[in-house]
């Protein structure tokens, strides 16, 4: 098997979670170039309509699910539908997230609610729901988007840096569970990336340049960066790479 081989999502099968925009989109985008066919979830179908056309523009198919992940059974429920429509889901990466941020004296109880809902019980759900299949197979993969936040900490972000934490703690659980089964599971760990959301919390020269002139690299991530790495841990290049925690953030915490 050739390298190109190795790195080939071909007759793959992916769920992509938070695929409306973003990261998530972007991740669809590049699966679909690297062979895989996509199973796009997000709460927008207007959004959603312009990432499976460019799935599609790729030569892939893309079905195209909404759910929203703060509950506690969309999510459940949107997985049960891809496996029903197509069978066994071979890579599951779980973008999703919000990033509410504010100091933890007034962060409210709701607020905190939906973030831990959003960002940690539902790639719980989602993995739990499409991991049988895969453990049944043999193989499978599941890419958890996390936060460098989640390894550090940052002013104003108590309750996103715990619920990334959290990702990160579960991503090694189920890895100890799961790896006898030939199923990774990893995260990615990035700075702010370009995104609407990352710009709507780091745009702002007072906030973002400090951040930035703070990173070796003295700029933020692309999507695109993000959904390389995403790539990388969803194909086979990477069958020895389980429990990692990626991190993508321009030598921040290595600093």
């Amino acid at each position: 098997m050739g390298w190109q081989d190795r790195f080939s999502l071909a007759g793959r099968k992916a769920l992509v979670t938070g695929a409306s925009k973003g990261i998530g989109a972007e991740i669809c985008a590049v699966f679909a170039e690297a062979g895989a066919d996509i199973v796009a979830l997000g709460r927008d179908a207007g959004d959603l309509a312009a990432t499976a056309a460019a799935v599609r523009a790729r030569g892939r198919r893309c079905l195209t699910l909404t759910a929203e992940m703060a509950s506690p059974t969309e999510p459940v429920a949107a997985c049960e539908r891809a496996l029903a429509e197509w069978g066994t889901i071979d890579i599951l990466v779980n973008s999703a997230g919000i990033a509410n941020v504010a100091p933890a004296l007034d962060f409210s109880t709701g607020d905190w609610d939906r973030m831990m809902a959003v960002n940690l019980r539902a790639p719980f759900l989602t993995a739990r729901t499409l991991a049988p299949a895969m453990i049944a197979q043999a193989w499978g993969k599941i890419v958890n988007i996390s936060s460098q936040t989640g390894v550090i900490a940052l002013d104003d972000h108590a309750a996103y840096a715990a619920s990334k934490g959290g990702l990160n703690a579960l991503t090694k659980s189920l890895c100890a569970e799961w790896a006898r089964h030939n199923v990774q599971v990893n995260a990615i760990c990035p700075t702010v990336v370009m995104t609407p959301m990352g710009r709507a919390v780091w745009g702002a020269a007072e906030k973002g340049d400090p951040f930035r002139n703070a990173t070796p690299a003295r700029r933020f991530a692309e999507p695109v960066e993000i959904a390389d790495a995403a790539l990388y841990l969803a194909s086979d290049a990477s069958a020895m790479v389980n429990g990692a925690l990626l991190m993508v953030e321009g030598g921040f915490t290595s600093v």
